[in-house]
């Protein structure tokens, strides 16, 4: 298993199992919260990076 999907199972398992949202904006925030909170948990930094969704096809 790649290592990012055995960060992404823990990350459904520990920290949105259970919530329901209203949208796919409130789940991306949720995303954001859990991997800070594992971040933290774990005593390792996290980084948040934005990508230009301005790009021409």
């Amino acid at each position: 298993m790649n290592p990012i999907e055995l960060e992404w199972q823990h990350l459904k398992k520990d920290e949105l199992c259970g919530q329901v949202f209203n949208d796919e904006l409130d789940l991306a925030y949720a995303v954001i919260d859990g991997v800070q909170a594992r971040g933290e948990r774990g005593n390792y930094s996290t980084q948040r990076l934005k990508f230009n969704s301005n790009s021409s096809a």
